[in-house]
């Protein structure tokens, strides 16, 4: 039997801006960039953290000069939203009701989230959702161009 092993997924939308909020009070926003959603499963750790604060910066999912997607988020000065998003692990495949088995705890998932966040901090500026809080969210996508990522 072939047992599937989930990892660290991000979900990745470049967006002209967005702004996060909680209890209708604006918590973090920004411009031209990257709103990602970061899921982090039960088995993940460390290196599939780094994965994501390598890969993330150099992501070229901007356009160049001549409209071709050839630009990371370095190169056009954008930032990123980085929101944690456990639902990412969701299992519907039984019954109608979504499972989260595979989700990370959350002391866990919290820890990877912020280690990946201040990872990222080093090539691009990043701003912060509220680990566990009912979040409301509000983007402008540019394209729109979503781009699913796992390790």
């Amino acid at each position: 039997m072939c047992v599937k092993v989930i990892n660290m997924k991000a979900v990745v939308q470049r967006v002209l801006r967005a702004n996060l909020k909680v209890d209708g009070k604006t918590v973090s926003e920004i411009n031209r960039g990257l709103v990602v959603f970061l899921g982090v499963s039960r088995t993940d750790g460390t290196a599939e953290a780094e994965y994501f604060i390598k890969k993330l910066p150099l992501l070229r999912i901007f356009e160049d000069e001549n409209g071709k997607t050839n630009r990371s988020i370095i190169d056009v000065g954008g930032e990123i939203l980085l929101v944690s998003q456990f639902t990412l692990f969701a299992d519907s495949s039984h019954g109608n009701r979504p499972s989260f088995t595979q989700a990370g705890d959350p002391e866990k998932a919290k820890e990877l989230y912020l280690y990946v966040g201040k990872g990222l901090e080093r090539s691009v500026p990043v701003k912060y959702g509220v680990f566990g809080a009912d979040m409301k969210i509000e983007q402008v996508n540019d394209g729109p161009f979503t781009v699913i990522m796992e390790k």
